[in-house]
């Protein structure tokens, strides 16, 4: 939660419930403990994906009930930006950031930023970490890439073999609710009505491919 670009509080839902069971109270307690009434909120923001498909379409309909019964606006933040963004505040400017989400199956989703101010310079895919760290070889890079996000620490061995000493990896993966509050104050240009909300999926849900499957069979 933030007041005029500062981060009051962060706080982390616990892991072992499903965010459908936790993320209501999870919003209460986060408004209790930085002492913020609902009702004085005038913007909000949601990591839109890519991620977990449940995950965003719990966290997005949370975000459009709210949004919905205030007369708010939404800001839908990429996962990989945010993490980039992230990253990106502790390192030296133009540096090349890859930042990674475990997509399970084996696959990352994956981007590359670079620049001052950062921009997203490879557009996001879904592949393994192999694949994408193929897709890295030919391009133009100062300096090692830091690589951030829990599907970079997951794979960290195979960025090692794959790049040696022009990688480096975050130690850990942080939370990105303060991050992808960070991008919406300074970008309330992208906020929408609640409706206007998409997921970012970047690879097709499970349950379609399973469809897909079951009929070639």
């Amino acid at each position: 939660m933030l007041d005029d670009h500062q981060v009051l509080i962060e706080l982390t839902g616990e892991a072992a419930t499903t965010h459908g069971e936790r993320l209501p109270a999870d919003l209460a307690r986060t408004l209790s403990a930085a002492g913020v009434a609902l009702d004085t909120v005038d913007l909000l923001a949601v990591v839109a994906g890519p991620g977990s498909f449940t995950g965003l379409r719990v966290g997005i309909a949370s975000m459009q009930g709210l949004a919905f019964a205030r007369g708010l606006k939404i800001v839908p933040v990429s996962a990989l930006e945010a993490i980039a963004r992230q990253a990106n505040r502790g390192l030296r400017p133009s540096r090349t950031i890859a930042p990674w989400v475990d997509a399970h199956r084996g696959e990352v989703f994956a981007a590359l930023y670079a620049g001052s101010p950062l921009d997203e310079t490879v557009p996001p895919t879904a592949a393994s970490p192999e694949q994408t760290l193929r897709s890295y070889e030919g391009r133009e890079v100062s300096g090692p890439i830091f690589f951030a996000g829990d599907g970079a620490v997951r794979y960290r061995d195979a960025i090692a073999a794959a790049l040696g000493d022009r990688a480096e990896v975050q130690a850990s993966a942080a939370p990105l609710a303060a991050e992808a509050g960070r991008i919406a104050a300074a970008h309330p240009e992208r906020a929408v009505a609640p409706d206007a909300v998409i997921p970012i999926y970047v690879r097709r849900p499970d349950a379609e491919l399973a469809r897909e499957r079951a009929r070639t069979r």
